[in-house]
């Protein structure tokens, strides 16, 4: 792989795990594949990493010009790592508390143009 563009975001309101799940299945594949894979995935987090995936798309298209033919991209390289948890308290019985916490996430998607490879 010798060009790449990335899209970035953190503090994704969704566990590192269902994010995970879903980067597994596209690791690798070219950009028209992982878009139909992500488009009929049923979870939520299929759209979160669409979303990104598009956007390091169109972020190649910006800087390599007409070399970066969407049909030509791979996808090198897809991290989700995991974030702080929100941590709230809810009042319970008796002067308790439960903690509520909500886990974050952070997601990086790399598009590349693919090499010959030897």
């Amino acid at each position: 792989m010798a060009a790449l563009a990335h899209s970035k975001q953190r503090y994704i309101l969704m566990s590192h795990r269902k994010l995970r799940r879903v980067a597994n299945e596209i690791r690798g594949k070219s950009v028209p594949e992982a878009t139909q894979v992500l488009r009929f995935m049923p979870y939520f987090a299929a759209k979160v990493i669409l979303k990104h995936l598009l956007n390091a798309v169109a972020n190649a298209e910006q800087k390599f010009g007409d070399k970066a033919d969407p049909a030509k991209l791979h996808v090198t390289t897809i991290m989700v790592d995991e974030g702080p948890a929100y941590n709230r308290f809810k009042p319970r019985a008796q002067g308790r508390i439960y903690k509520i916490q909500s886990p974050t996430a952070h997601l990086m998607v790399e598009v590349g143009i693919k090499t010959k490879e030897r």
